[in-house]
Order: structure tokens, then sequence, then C-alpha cells
């Protein structure tokens, strides 16, 4: 944390504007190393929509800090430390909330010139080390309604059942993404990106064991135990979970991931209005290549049903899909629908693809693209006649490609850029971040296909792709750093998520730039605000 950042801190703490664990709060999730600007500005904004502040009374605030802000620089440059430091990691796992003042302040004085920070730091109760072998500190929980767990003992196989099931419902209405129940661990979700644990209750081997198997058939109770790993698609009162178990040295562990109900369109997903409309038309080629692409966990399934959606209501066509399981059910409308689960229906991806070209598909859709045989498979498909859209875990366009060749022998290297250069409609990369609002969005770029773009391909220079994505705005294309820019400006993403995410030096000075003028215009309004109320008086 900088200097003049810590006597800022010390000086608003002096002035009973904010407690030592709020501003520690506030450092964390800024990174604890963000500037005196940054931090200051963050807090005046979390403190009036936190007091629900008059115009009046925020703009007297703003006039109220200046002196705190300069006497920190002051302090900074004199090279003395405050006396106290703040912590760098945070004390507990919260569901996202951000920090903010209790209360509704006073009008804060100028700190003097003798800070008293060390009366702050005397004042702050000292942690607390636990004595040697006593038990760990309890962990704050997420959320109140989940004390079953300290019950477990108590319940019968069909109340585990009940209570699992009740469990992953409640998930649904709290928001989260995933359900996480692992032996000798407490049970934990994740929400908005972020980890929060549910209870205190250390889930001993036995019962992580039941819950995790309670609501499964003998059958799968039987080749879990065989193979120690298992993933498949859980219905309860048409909500879906898509359910992976596995065997570690604890015991068994299990993740739930909540599954959308139905497809949501791109810009319900977080995809720009312009850049929706770029997906669509690739969802118009009668035939070629079109890839969904991200880490685990960007949301690519999401989008890979959205893009079924699209041709659902636009097309007349016979669409085949292969999942690891089939996660979002598509009903037909316009479109013939065939869905295919990995394992159950199928043996294999390469094997149903084959397979899919007999059933005279016109579009047909690949969970997951990971070995040769799939993807050489696809690229034919696409080549003849065929839609196909398939999933990579790649970061970026240029890694995509290099991942979609570079699994061919040498010796077929130039064919196989020949037919991808061809066959290639675009490429979909994505990612999520946290939104303005709290909540998860989407980051992404898109390659478009262009005869710039095939002839790189072709020559087998992918490290140019990026640079073509910049310059191919019209054709539909843009970058990962473009788009998060371009959502920070659209108000969908704060300044520090766009600047821990950006990358390109261009972009990153366009975000300060944009940034200045954004604290100008609100310097100008309250110094408009100021002057109004004077008028008055």
């Amino acid at each position: 944390m900088q200097t003049d950042v810590q006597w800022f801190v010390s000086a608003l703490i002096d002035n009973e504007l904010v407690t030592l664990e709020d501003a520690t709060a506030l450092d964390n999730e800024l990174g604890g190393d963000s500037d005196l600007g940054t931090f200051a500005q963050t807090f005046l904004e979390r403190y009036v929509a936190a007091t629900g502040m008059s115009e009046e009374d925020s703009a007297q605030l703003v006039e109220s800090i200046q002196p705190l802000i300069d006497y920190a620089v002051e302090q900074a440059e004199s090279g003395e430390m405050p006396a106290f430091a703040l912590e760098v990691e945070p004390k507990k796992i919260s569901g996202g909330k951000l920090p903010g003042p209790k209360r509704r302040p006073k009008p804060a004085a100028a700190a003097p010139a003798e800070a008293p920070a060390r009366q702050a730091a005397a004042q702050a109760p000292a942690p607390e080390a636990p004595a040697e072998g006593s038990a760990a500190p309890e962990i704050t929980v997420a959320s109140e309604g989940f004390e079953f767990f300290d019950h477990l003992p108590e319940m019968s196989d069909k109340q585990l059942a009940e209570t699992m099931k009740n469990l992953l419902f409640q998930l649904v209405d709290y928001g989260a993404s995933d359900l996480h129940i692992s032996a000798n661990s407490t049970p934990f979700v994740r929400r908005n990106l972020k980890i929060e644990r549910l209870s205190n209750t250390v889930i001993t081997a036995e019962y992580a064991e039941k819950l995790n198997t309670v609501l499964l058939t003998p059958e799968q109770k039987a080749k879990f135990k065989e193979d120690m790993d298992m993933n498949f698609a859980l219905e309860l009162n048409k909500s879906r979970y898509r359910v992976a178990l596995m065997v570690q040295k604890d015991g068994v562990s299990g993740s739930y991931r909540i599954v959308p109900s139905k497809a949501k369109s791109l810009e319900e997903l977080g995809f720009l209005p312009k850049d929706a409309e770029t997906i669509t038309k690739l969802m118009d080629y009668p035939n070629g290549l079109v890839l969904v692409t991200g880490p685990i966990g960007s949301g690519k399934t999401t989008t890979l049903a959205s893009l079924i959606n699209i041709c659902n209501n636009n097309r007349e066509d016979h669409i085949i899909s292969v999942e690891d399981p089939i996660e979002i059910v598509q009903p037909p409308l316009k479109c013939q629908i065939t869905q295919r689960q990995l394992h159950d229906n199928t043996e294999s991806y390469s094997n149903a693809l084959r397979g899919a070209l007999r059933q005279d598909p016109d579009i047909i859709v690949i969970g997951e693209m990971f070995d040769l045989e799939t993807i050489e498979n696809a690229i034919t498909a696409s080549e003849t006649g065929h839609l196909v859209i398939g999933t990579l875990h790649t970061c970026d366009a240029a890694n995509t490609m290099n991942r979609l060749l570079d699994v061919f022998p040498p010796s077929q290297q130039t064919q196989i850029r020949a037919m991808t250069a061809g066959s290639l409609r675009g490429i979909i990369c994505q990612r999520l971040i946290t939104g303005s609002d709290g909540n998860i969005t989407i980051a992404y770029e898109i390659l478009i296909n262009t005869l710039a773009v095939g002839s790189i391909i072709t020559e087998g220079q992918n490290f140019k792709l990026k640079g073509e994505m910049q310059t191919g705005q019209k054709a539909g294309m843009t970058t990962m750093d473009a788009t998060i820019f371009e959502k920070y400006k659209a108000g969908m993403v704060d300044y520090e998520v766009a600047l821990a995410n950006i990358t390109d030096a261009t972009t990153l000075q366009d975000l300060k730039r944009e940034m200045a003028i954004r604290e100008a215009k609100k310097l100008a309004a309250a110094a408009q605000a100021r002057q109004a109320a004077e008028n008055q008086k």
C-alpha cells in the first residue's frame, strides 16, 4: 500500500469517517497498491451511497476531504510512516458486498499537522493469535439458512436426500453458480466469481460421501465406486445441474454447477448489441466452422446454447449436438434438434461426429474439441456442407488457432492450415469478469475470417491475428481489451476491474484518459453544487 494512502486512511480514522476494518477491506478490494486518487474517489463514492447523502452534503464532504488528501501527501513526502499498517489479505470471505461506512459522518475537519494516527492504532484491537493446539478461528459464513450442516449425524438417508435437494434449490434463488461439498472441508459456493462459505462445519469423509452419492441411482453408485470419477446431469423439479464427483485423498468431493433453465439471448449474456449482431450473422452461414473458446467456467456452455437457440428461431434445419453432459435442453422450434450425451448415447465425440454425418444434419454442435480425430472430423464436416459449432479451452484467438492446428503432425500442417483458412467463419473467445452491479459479466473478443485473416492462417503467422482484429472493426471484429473498455464507457464495468483486465498499452491510456474526464466532470459538478448552495444563502 502506498504511503500517502496509509496517511489518508489514518486521517479518515481520526475524523471518524471510516473504521480500520472497513479501510482494510477497501484496500484489499483495490488490490493493495492503488494510488491516492483512486482510493479517495472510491471511498467517497461508497460513503455517499452507503449514507444516502444529499447533493449538498456530498459537495460539503468533497470539500472537507481535500485537506485530508493534502495532509496525506505532505506526510508521505516527509518520509514518516503512520503507526499502523493495513492488512494485505481480507479477514473473511464475503458475498461480494462492498465495504462502506456504517454511519452518517459529521463534516470532516482537516487533520492536524502532528498526525494522531498512533492514537487510532492504539484504539484498534490487536489480532489475537490462537493458542497452540486450539481450534482454527471460525470463518464468517456467507448467509444464514444453512444450519442443517450441524445436524447431519441426526439425519437418515432419506432426510439427507431431501436436504441435498433443498440445498440445490436454495442455491438457485441465492444466485450461486457452483456448490462444492468435499471431505474434510467446509461447504462453499461460488457466487459472482467469489468463494462464499455456507457453514463452519467441517464435513467428515463419511458424510461427504453420503451427501454426494445420496441422489445417485444404484447403477451410478456402482460406476462411481469403480471409476472414482463421474460427470453427469442432474434434473430436479425442472432445475438442472452439472455434477462432477471424484475421490481425493480425504474422501469424496462433489461440484454442482447450476445450469440455466433455458437458453438466453446474446444480449442477456452480456454481449454488446453490435457484437451480438455480428455473432448472429455467423449463424446464417450454410457451412463452415464457428468456435466458442475460453477457460473452464467462462460461460462457453451458455453461449453455445444461445447460438443453438438463434438457429432454432431463424432457420429450418436439423441440428445435432453432442454434449458432456447435456445441460440446457433445447425444445425444437423451427429446427429439429437432436441432443446426444457423451457416454450415455455415444462413446466419444469423434464417434458421434462420424455418426452425425449419416443423420442428414445441417448444423453439428460439438461440446468439446480436444483431440486430433475430433478436430479433423469437425474441419472435414465444415468443408462438406455443414455448419459446425465447437468449443476449445483457449484464452484468445491466436492461441485458439495454435491449439487447433498443433494437434496435427508436421506433415499435415500445411494442408490443415489451408483447410481451416477456407472453412473458419469466426471465433468468439470469452471470460467472465465482475460487473459494476456486483454481478458477473462477459468479456470477449471476436475474430471474423476475412481475406487478410485467411492469409495469416494459411501462412502460419497467427501472432498477427491480434493486430488484424484491432483494425478489423468494420468486419465486426473486436479485441478483449476493446470490449472491456467499451463496457467501462457504458457503465457496465468499474474502473478498477477494467484497469486490472486491460493489457494493451494504448487501450490503457484511453481508459485512464476517460477516467480523468469523468473525474473532472465530477469535480465541476461538485463546484456547481457548492456555488448553487452559496447563491441560495
